[in-house]
């Protein structure tokens, strides 16, 4: 149970990552597309899916929105997760 939010973090991530593949094969097709706002979000809350969708599928790189706040959001969780293992290793 413990490992419980590990998985829900790597999930979360992995959805953002086929997100972006998603809406990358879509686009090329010219179908419906993910909406700008939900793939967002899902940069919010799952940088590094987002930040390797980016990156792989060459998907969003030219808005400026997506070049700017996936790298922000990504540096923010890096930054959270540093400060928590540092954290935890300084109360033990």
């Amino acid at each position: 149970m413990k490992w419980l939010p590990f998985y829900l973090y790597g999930f979360v991530n992995i959805i953002s990552f086929l997100l972006f593949a998603v809406d990358k094969a879509k686009a090329k097709r010219g179908q419906f597309r993910i909406p700008e706002n939900t793939l967002m979000i899902f940069s919010f809350f799952g940088p590094f899916g987002a930040f390797a969708g980016m990156l792989i599928f060459k998907h969003k790189t030219r808005k400026n929105k997506f070049r700017i706040f996936v790298p922000l959001f990504l540096t923010l969780h890096v930054v959270a997760i540093f400060l928590l293992f540092v954290n935890k290793i300084i109360s033990l």
